[in-house]
């Protein structure tokens, strides 16, 4: 069971307002995308096959947890079966592992783009995508897979009710008896070593990606090149930047009351699907374009 948001379940309603909101923006913006990409074959570019897979990451993400805390909010349904609950703590942790990976592959993208134009098509060819597509789904269900089977090991005597608005990990630690060190000692493992490791990636791409630029002749084709970059700067700064504010919030405000962290956590899984779209579509011109000739084509 889950309490929702505890402190303010007075307000239920009212904060379920602007997560409706988002999510509407979330679903309308990335199911856009995807049928954009699908539908014009000039954009069964790498680039764009990338943006796909981050628009259905960011679908499935949202999706696991944002309808269930819908109901919580209009309806008091807090009920949610045990083995329920570890599959959408499933979905949620390796979807995240997934789209940190995306991002990773969009910065190596924008690299080779830019700094071996001449190889862009022998380098990033279709085989290698799906490689790395499977790499990305691999990795995030090995690291996640564990969790589920080391949750049922306990006893929970610490009472049925999650103080969360979804099933995540240590929430679910909280409520259990016995040993749980190897379960905070994993589950802190693989955040850093996804965040730490794919930003270990992404920075230095972007420092030769800067290198390259500036190395450029004239200045309209150095801001032709790294306007490429923007949406990709983007949605790294929407994915890793709530991330960020989260982690230090935990350690610098502990004592906090516990809605602000769990209104934080919502930001993090809400923020990244409800802006990407946005990202993508103002600053890329073919998807811009793309959308623009929709709107007029209704219009006539």
């Amino acid at each position: 069971m889950g309490r929702g948001i505890p402190g303010l379940e007075h307000l239920h309603v009212w904060i379920s307002i602007p997560f409706c909101f988002a999510y509407t923006l979330a679903l309308l913006g990335n199911c856009t995308l995807l049928f954009i990409i699908w539908a014009d074959a000039a954009l069964h570019e790498p680039m764009y096959l990338f943006l796909a897979m981050l628009a259905a990451i960011d679908l499935v993400l949202s999706s696991t947890t944002l309808p269930k805390m819908l109901a919580i909010f209009w309806f008091r349904d807090c009920e949610i079966n045990f083995y329920a609950c570890l599959v959408q703590m499933f979905f949620l942790h390796s979807f995240s592992i997934m789209e940190s990976a995306v991002l990773l592959a969009m910065a190596f993208d924008r690299y080779v783009a830019i700094c071996k134009p001449l190889h862009y098509t022998t380098i990033l060819t279709r085989p290698l995508i799906i490689k790395i597509g499977m790499v990305t789904v691999t990795r995030a269900v090995t690291l996640t897979t564990p969790l589920p089977f080391l949750l049922r090991r306990f006893h929970y005597c610490r009472g049925p009710v999650i103080g969360h608005c979804y099933c995540e990990h240590m929430a679910v630690v909280r409520l259990a008896c016995g040993d749980t060190r190897f379960n905070n000692i994993y589950g802190i493992a693989v955040a850093m070593f996804i965040v730490v490791l794919d930003l270990l990636f992404v920075i230095p791409s972007y420092i030769f990606i800067l290198r390259a630029v500036l190395q450029l002749a004239s200045q309209e084709a150095r801001y032709k090149a790294f306007g490429t970059c923007v949406s990709h700067i983007g949605a790294i700064l929407s994915t890793y930047t709530p991330v960020v504010i989260s982690s230090v919030m935990h350690r610098v405000a502990r004592r906090a009351a516990p809605h602000v962290h769990i209104l934080l956590a919502i930001f993090y899984l809400l923020f990244p699907p409800m802006v990407n779209p946005l990202i993508y579509g103002v600053k890329t011109k073919q998807i811009h374009d793309h959308v623009l000739s929709l709107f007029q084509r209704k219009k006539v």
